[in-house]
């Protein structure tokens, strides 16, 4: 059976007016979005998207409607009585929408007798518009095509190129302002891993935390690799700035540039235990064999870690340096240095469950795959203030994404391998007892 369907050109205005008398005939479906918008200020532009601009223009009109009363013809009545139509301005949430508003007075009021329209009111209260802008430009639309994505509306305003740059620099470097001021006074940190990320030509340090509830904390950003000495030590010399106390013991997990261990010595001390990246230690070593070799010397790696000890550990890793010196003394090499690092965890006698978290850098290498994931489309950095305003918007977007660490239950055991002494500790250790 064939179906009639009524096919709505929006830029026509005679279906612009069939448009309006079909969303006034059912208002009535429209009063509680109208409430919605007045009380909760809802984000409406999901459904805006999909049914326009007269939408909105219609949603004004119930809500003049519901102070002023309806519209009758000819002579005016009432209190407040509608005086027209102006055009005026709403916001969603990426953007600005021109819209025709309706216009309310007070009767014999003059000058100072206009009444607001509550929903026109809610929806252009904007405190959150570049923010806004920034994070949907994080999520993967630049700054050329954001344009494109946008509903066609024709008035539309505030989406050319150089509009949203501008607002994605401001909100980028307010982000990037709030993650710097961020204070550790009251965050009782146990484990601090710091990592490098890479953008063009920039290198970008980074350091996160993790708390004694396994709770994760991005400590900081700071430009530079992990083999710049003068870039690493900024950054420790920051987070102690910040608040993190260097009279406590903390695990440092770093990948293993010698750079990053001597600036920690220097900041909090050399007796902070640092636990080198066992998979970069595994990566290193098979870099130096041919093909047939790697699978072999990764098995015997990985079984030496597995092993509770750090001293049985140890002597099967010298085994192995000793059997690959005859034929391949570059990988030899590379194993044995550092190699006591590697076993740090082990030596502390720090719980098996926490290993797979403690061992290796996957805990910071997580999160920089959710920044480099949201900064991809962008080809070309133009100095390293863009790039810290982009990381640091992209981490904070990143955060929302965070979960305690596996093992967080028994970091207790390790707050006291580091010598906390708090009620915390004490009531882990009567629970498990």
């Amino acid at each position: 059976m064939k179906r009639s369907y009524h096919v709505i050109d929006q830029q026509d205005k005679k279906a612009e007016r069939e448009l309006e008398k079909f969303c006034r005939a059912n208002g009535q479906l429209l009063l509680p979005l109208v409430e919605l918008i007045e009380q909760a200020r809802l984000a409406v532009d999901q459904v805006i998207e999909q049914v326009g601009r007269k939408t909105i223009e219609t949603i004004l009109a119930l809500s003049a409607e519901q102070v002023a009363g309806p519209r009758t013809p000819g002579k005016a009545s009432g209190e407040i009585r509608w005086h027209g139509r102006q055009q005026g301005r709403v916001f969603l949430r990426d953007r600005q929408v021109e819209v025709s508003k309706p216009r309310l007075r007070r009767k014999g009021k003059g000058s100072g007798g206009e009444v607001a329209v509550p929903a026109y009111e809610a929806l252009r209260d904007d405190a959150t518009a570049g923010a806004q802008m920034f994070e949907t430009l994080l999520r993967g639309v630049s700054t050329r095509q954001y344009r494109a994505v946008l509903p066609a509306m024709a008035s539309t305003v505030g989406v050319s190129k150089s509009a949203i740059s501008r607002e994605a620099v401001e909100a980028g470097a307010q982000q990037l302002e709030q993650l710097l001021e961020r204070r550790w006074d009251q965050v009782e940190l146990l484990v601090i891993y710091i990592d490098g990320i890479r953008f063009g030509d920039w290198h970008v340090l980074s350091a996160v935390g993790v708390d004694e509830q396994g709770r994760k904390h991005v400590l900081g950003i700071q430009l530079g690799a992990t083999e710049n000495a003068a870039a690493v030590r900024d950054l420790l010399t920051h987070l102690r700035d910040q608040g993190l106390a260097t009279d406590r013991r903390y695990l440092f997990v770093i990948d293993g540039a010698k750079a990053l261990r001597a600036a920690i010595a220097e900041v909090f001390g050399g007796e902070q235990p640092v636990q080198r990246c066992r998979i970069h230690k595994l990566r290193n070593v098979l870099d130096h064999l041919p093909q047939e070799q790697k699978p072999q010397v990764k098995s015997l790696m990985r079984a030496a870690y597995k092993l509770p000890r750090a001293e049985d550990g140890m002597a099967r890793m010298e085994k192995l340096a000793q059997w690959l010196e005859r034929d391949y003394p570059e990988a030899a090499r590379s194993l044995r240095e550092g190699l006591d690092e590697t076993f740090t965890i082990n030596r502390l006698d720090v719980p098996l469950g926490l290993h797979r978290c403690l061992a290796t850098t996957n805990i910071i290498e997580s999160p920089q795959s959710g920044v480099r994931m949201r900064t991809r489309k962008i080809t070309r950095w133009r100095d390293g203030e863009m790039v810290l305003r982009w990381v640091a918007g992209a981490y904070r977007i990143t955060e929302g994404n965070f979960r305690k660490i596996m093992g967080y239950d028994q970091l207790w055991a390790l707050a006291a391998i580091l010598g906390r002494r708090n009620e915390t500790i004490g009531l882990q250790q009567e629970k498990v007892a």
